[in-house]
């Protein structure tokens, strides 16, 4: 008589569901849920799902996961656009979304704790009334613990900087479910391996994130929002590029090209605008700070052959015009009903954005596809959204091989292959081209000393 032999998953769902009773779920519809995130990998069914409430539970399953040599993969609310949360070895799909508690916020010092699945609406609504808020803006309805791992960054960046610059200390539980803290409550120190650096952006290959100690910043006492249009790219990106090297201090500069601005005003109902490639910034300061900024930025663009500039101080119009620029990649995929997108992430240095975004546009145009550009254009970041038809067999393949095209234009300049998006599945192939040999090689070290039995999130980042 066969004999079935017993899954080491199966050990530990049973183990588990000991302490996690029915927060460990084999459910097909939740398994369905945590297979995938929001990008264009296909998708792979885990093990199971675990709902995990406290780093005790966290701890305990990582034990458990350890000793049966079971993959694990951190979930947060699955917005990723890397294939980071997709459980490509099945096992165990982590999910961090019930562990909600704002623990501390100190205000004298402007820094709180939290854990990692609050997010940063969560955390701003908490700190409004207390005159702080928190900077980092990804645009999408993400948890803070997602947002460290992979290093994620947004609207503010230009200003504030990336969540690297805002986490000073971190609770990490390991692979084999020990526990420790990093960094503390002071702005600086000097003090041994900056484990903190190394965490943030390690996309679940090295621990889990179970608390995140933030530094807060102050409501600043006027803010104001600013329009302004181009009848070309060229003109908008120079108008970029003398704004940041004159050193205005804007909040926030982002540019939408002519297709993705025409999207916009479809998706968004944005009355009153072109279909035209359009700036939009924030200023931030005193009042009259403000002022001078947006003055400044007027003239600058309208040396660059900027014209209609709009200013924006009323905080529903403002909201209005943020929610629109968030809403973009919808917005994008609506313009083409029924097909998907492929976006990129590429980073420049300031100087070679022009360069980086110009030819990347153009050479989308000449190879026949249709693609709408967003980008933090502040730091270089840039996002070409490839549209591509998902019943076209060649489609997708197409569509990388135009992802593939932009990030060599990128890393040629000196550039990067992902500004704020991460590597997870979607720009492994980049890894070493942009790093060489010997670094991945000194990386896959510290993922090996750290997580020797490779349980933690695997296939991500490395190949294997």
């Amino acid at each position: 008589m066969d004999t079935i032999t017993p899954r080491p998953v199966d050990a530990v769902i049973a183990a588990a569901r000991g302490f996690l009773g029915d927060r460990l779920s084999t459910n097909a519809a939740v398994r369905e849920q945590h297979s995938h995130g929001e990008d264009s990998s296909t998708p792979t069914l885990p093990d199971a799902v675990a709902f995990v409430e406290t780093t005790e539970e966290v701890s305990r399953l990582l034990r458990l996961c350890h000793q049966h040599e079971v993959p694990v993969v951190p979930f947060g609310a699955g917005t990723s656009l890397e294939g980071h949360v997709n459980p490509v070895r099945a096992g165990i799909s982590l999910d961090l979304s019930r562990m909600t508690a704002i623990l501390e916020v100190n205000a004298e010092d402007m820094d709180c704790l939290v854990e990692p699945g609050v997010t940063r609406q969560q955390l701003n609504d908490h700190l409004r009334d207390q005159g702080m808020f928190f900077p980092v803006d990804p645009g999408s309805h993400c948890t803070l613990g997602g947002m460290v791992a992979t290093r994620a960054s947004g609207t503010n960046a230009v200003r504030y900087g990336t969540i690297r610059e805002n986490v000073l200390g971190l609770e990490v539980v390991l692979a084999d479910g020990r526990v420790i803290q990093t960094g503390g409550r002071t702005r600086k120190a000097a003090n041994g391996y900056d484990l903190t650096r190394l965490f943030v952006g390690s996309e679940g290959t090295l621990g889990v994130v179970t608390k995140v100690r933030l530094r807060l910043h102050g409501i600043p006492e006027a803010m104001s929002s600013a329009v302004v249009q181009f009848d070309g790219l060229e003109g908008a990106v120079r108008s970029v590029i003398e704004v940041m090297q004159m050193g205005v201090p804007v909040a926030r500069i982002e540019l939408l090209d002519d297709d993705m601005m025409a999207a916009a005003i479809s998706y968004s109902k944005l009355e009153g605008y072109a279909p035209l490639t359009t700036l939009f910034l924030e200023f931030h300061g005193s009042e009259a700070g403000v002022q001078e900024q947006a003055e400044t930025v007027e003239a600058i663009t309208a040396g660059h052959g900027g014209h209609g500039f709009q200013w924006a101080k009323d905080p529903a119009l403002r909201a209005k015009l943020w929610k629109a620029r968030h809403d973009s990649y919808w917005a994008g995929c609506a313009a083409k009903p029924g097909w998907k997108a492929l976006t990129t992430d590429v980073c420049v240095p300031i100087s070679r954005l022009a360069e980086a975004l110009l030819g990347a546009k153009e050479e989308a145009k000449e190879l026949g596809h249709f693609t709408c550009i967003v980008g933090h254009v502040g730091d270089g970041n840039f996002h070409q959204m490839v549209l591509y038809d998902p019943n076209d067999p060649q489609g997708l393949e197409r569509a990388w091989d135009m992802d593939r095209r932009i990030v060599a234009r990128g890393l040629a300049l000196g550039g990067t292959c992902s500004g704020e998006h991460g590597i997870g599945l979607g720009k492994r192939e980049f890894l070493e081209e942009e790093h060489g040999a010997e670094a991945l090689a000194v990386m896959r070290s510290l993922k090996h000393a750290l997580d020797p039995k490779g349980i933690m999130n695997p296939g991500k980042m490395f190949r294997n």
